[in-house]
């Protein structure tokens, strides 16, 4: 790739992020969460079409979380972003909260898709949602078969009893590595 050619997509990049940025700053916060409810809602829905065992789990879990995320990766790195929720199964309590990612290594492009946290105990939902998580070094999610007992189908288990689907413009993704992301709060609460 020429340099110019590199340049040029630098500054698509940052044109992008500054336009999303002032979209973000003109909305309210009631227009915020109601825009990331908005991604949940459909992420969920993609997710119940894609792997129709998924809607038992969520809906029998402490509670789950969803965010809708985009990267891009621009020759020795890269990096992301995301917003979303996590949702208390009992008490319908909401989270907003933010995602962040950055990598390191070759590699050229843009990529949108969504993650969703299936919560089976309400310890691992309030760690989630007080402490936030980060994923840092060889953190990488191992896609199991619902044969070897107690899996989610179509799921990555990331912690004890937290589950993740990941799904992209292609379907629910075959692997995931979580390296040098960060879940936190954000102030939408």
């Amino acid at each position: 790739m020429s340099r110019k050619s590199a340049l040029k997509i630098v500054a698509m990049v940052l044109a992008m992020l500054m336009l999303s940025a002032s979209i973000a700053c003109a909305a309210t916060k009631e227009e915020k969460r109601q825009h990331i409810r908005d991604i949940s809602k459909k992420t969920l829905d993609k997710l119940y079409e894609l792997q129709p065992s998924a809607r038992h789990y969520v809906e029998k879990a402490a509670g789950y979380a969803v965010f809708g995320n985009w990267g891009v990766k621009l020759l020795f790195i890269g990096g992301g972003t995301g917003k979303g929720m996590a949702v208390n199964n009992e008490t319908d309590e909401e989270t907003f909260m933010d995602m962040v990612t950055g990598s390191v290594g070759l590699g050229i492009g843009a990529k949108t898709y969504n993650v969703v946290f299936v919560f089976e105990k309400e310890y691992a939902l309030k760690t989630f949602t007080t402490e936030g998580w980060q994923f840092g070094g060889q953190a990488t999610a191992a896609a199991t078969d619902s044969v070897s007992g107690g899996a989610y189908q179509g799921a990555f288990s990331v912690s004890p009893d937290v589950w993740m689907y990941v799904i992209t413009d292609k379907g629910l993704a075959l692997e995931v590595t979580l390296k040098g992301t960060k879940y936190s709060r954000n102030d939408l609460n």
